[in-house]
Parts: C-alpha cells; structure tokens; sequence
C-alpha cells in the first residue's frame, strides 16, 4: 500500500521501507533527500538530552497528548533528511527507545535548519498532534519549527 501511494504520488515504484518508516529506493536514496538504508541503521543508542523538557522519541511520541503545543528538546540520529518541502526541511530522529511494533521510534520534525542523515542532533521545538498537510501526510505526532543543534 505504502508503494502504490509513493508510487502515485512521485511515480516510480520499487521502493523499500527500512523499519516500515524511512522510504529509500534501492539505490540508497529517496527522491526527496536522503536516508539510511535498514542495514546501516544498525543498533541506535543516544543518550537523553539533559535539562528542562528532555524526552525521549519514545516518551514524546507516548506522552503526545499531555505535551501538545508544549517545547521539548530531544536528542537522536537523524535516519532521514528531506529539504526545501513545503518551505520546511523534514527529518526522521531516532534514539533507540521505542520499538517499531509500537510505532513509537521515528520522530518527525520540521525545521528551516539543515543537518546530514546520520549526525547525531539536539532538536528543539513544539509538539503537535494529529497533523493533516494534505496529500496523505497526516501525523499523529511532530515535532515543529525546531532548532537543530549538530552533536
């Protein structure tokens, strides 16, 4: 299903999803900036950041409700950066908590600050919930208008 809609929606097919989240065609990439293929990804384990309002992707991702339209900050890989969409660059962070099972381990943000997939990053910014950019990219839960701050 996720095919058939990338498909529709950016017309080429043969697309794979490393964790069911990050789409990456089989030549590394995706057609709107770059990601980390499953096996690179490999075991991911960041630390917490420290102070006020630290979470993890996990806990943001399970706590959106309470946190709704409140800072966080959070610490994590980027597995995929994707600029200049929307006027936003958008990025996938993992840190390790959460599982796929779940869907609690990829966190979307968007932010007008630039980074690289696989750089470690402190973002901070404002959750929101239950997202609807049209075109099918609805989110349950985001991170906006972040600040990016590379490791």
């Amino acid at each position: 299903m996720k095919t058939l809609l990338f498909t529709a929606l950016f017309g080429f097919a043969g697309l794979t999803y490393a964790a069911d989240v990050v789409p990456v065609n089989p030549h590394g990439s995706s057609p709107h900036g770059s990601s980390i293929s499953a096996a690179d990804l490999g075991d991911i384990n960041v630390s917490k950041a420290p102070g006020q309002n630290a979470y993890t992707v996990a806990e943001i991702i399970g706590e959106a409700s309470s946190l709704k339209d409140k800072p966080v900050v959070v610490r994590g890989k980027v597995v995929k950066f994707s600029p200049a969409i929307m006027d936003k660059n958008w990025i996938h962070l993992r840190d390790g908590s959460g599982n796929m099972a779940s869907k609690n381990n990829d966190l979307v943000v968007t932010t007008k600050d630039e980074t690289k997939v696989g750089s470690i990053v402190t973002i901070k910014g404002v959750v929101r919930t239950n997202k609807d950019f049209g075109h099918g990219y609805n989110y349950d839960v985001l991170i906006e208008d972040a600040k990016v701050s590379n490791q």
